[in-house]
């Protein structure tokens, strides 16, 4: 019996932060590195936890080598072979500590991602990138890795839950952790925690190159994901990424203060030298193909094409090149202090705890054109 859940739930875009007293004199005094200590893995991250997503387009060892330098990670995408991992650790020995490997749940895949840890064992992180992180399969597969990689942090990347049952989770792995699957509610949060995962990512349907909610009528609005996700993983002393929905700074600022413990960015960090997809040039300005994943252009660059029981979720776009990506990390980073300094938050630890939300309308204040 279909049921409807008349709660309302939100996307960054239906709230602002409400400012509050503060003694900071300046926002330079804001402290924004964070550790953890996640629970199965039981390594230890310090970084200022903000991570590229591990798309082809934006996961790349180039974007890995320019982010560490401020302390922040880089789930480096699937498609890269095992050579190409030797290079890069032998060139980057500072970076691997703030990289994930990722991993699909196929035979061949899980061959590759032990290949890779055992040549490059400074690598502590697993990323696990999957269709459903709902499916018996994909638990099943979440608790395999743990098996044979006791110490690694797991992040897991699942993209559908099946209709009906939404989910916000991301498991990653490092130590690897475990990184696993996309879910939005709390239930799946938990078992993929208590199946081994170290930190659930949170999102269906949110990217700026995501079409799950058109194509299938499945998503939950990132805030209200965010939320709940955040509030069941803490329970059980697990970690949460809220995964997509971010246009600018201040949605970095709000997902942190909902509760996640990281925010992976797409669409901000593409476009960039350090990002990948073609670069195009036309009427005397240059652009880079940005696409999602489950796209028609990334199926037919990996899979040869789109199989005839799926859709395409996700579309190409041609962003505008936007150069060295230090620009718009220095411009994320400088947004969030101060979000800190105005909340009162000295830490980035202490934001959530200081956050108050306030509902507003969706339209905003007027624009006046570019850059006012």
């Amino acid at each position: 019996m279909p049921h409807v859940d008349t709660d309302v739930k939100l996307d960054f875009r239906d709230v602002l932060l409400r400012p509050k007293r503060s003694t900071l004199r300046s926002r330079s005094e804001v402290e924004l590195l964070r550790s953890f200590t996640f629970r199965n893995s039981r390594q230890t991250y310090r970084g200022i936890p903000i991570l590229a997503a591990n798309m082809d387009t934006v996961g790349t060892f180039e974007m890995a080598r320019a982010l560490c330098k401020f302390s922040l990670f880089t789930a480096i995408h699937k498609h890269y072979g095992l050579e190409e991992w030797k290079a890069f650790a032998a060139q980057n020995p500072d970076c691997l500590q703030h990289v994930a490997a990722s991993s699909g749940t196929g035979p061949s895949d899980f061959e590759q991602l032990e290949q890779i840890l055992e040549a490059v064992p400074q690598v502590r992180y697993i990323c696990l990138d999957v269709a459903n992180g709902y499916s018996e399969h994909f638990v099943q597969f979440l608790r395999d890795v743990r098996k044979r990689f006791p110490d690694h942090t797991i992040m897991v990347r699942p993209a559908l839950p099946p209709p009906l049952i939404p989910s916000c989770i991301m498991v990653h792995s490092e130590l690897p952790s475990l990184q696993a699957g996309n879910v939005v509610t709390g239930e799946m949060v938990e078992e993929l925690l208590l199946s081994g995962a170290d930190i659930i990512k949170v999102g269906i349907g949110p990217g700026s190159v995501c079409t799950t909610r058109k194509k299938t009528g499945v998503g939950y609005p990132q805030l209200s994901a965010v939320l709940e996700c955040a509030d069941a993983a803490h329970g059980l002393n697990g970690h949460i990424i809220s995964d997509g929905g971010c246009s600018c700074p201040g949605d970095v600022a709000k997902a942190f203060g909902a509760g996640a413990d990281f925010v992976m960015l797409g669409g901000m960090l593409a476009g960039h030298a350090e990002a990948g997809g073609e670069l195009a040039e036309r009427e005397g300005k240059r652009y880079k193909l940005f696409y999602g994943m489950s796209s028609e252009v990334a199926m037919r660059k990996y899979a040869g094409g789109v199989a005839e029981y799926r859709a395409s979720e996700g579309r190409a776009v041609e962003v505008p090149f936007r150069g060295p990506v230090e620009v718009t990390v220095r411009d994320i980073l400088g947004g969030l202090r101060s979000t800190c300094a105005y909340v009162g938050a000295p830490r980035l630890k202490e934001l959530s705890r200081r956050t108050t939300f306030i509902r507003v309308t969706p339209l905003g204040p007027p624009l006046f054109g570019p850059g006012d």
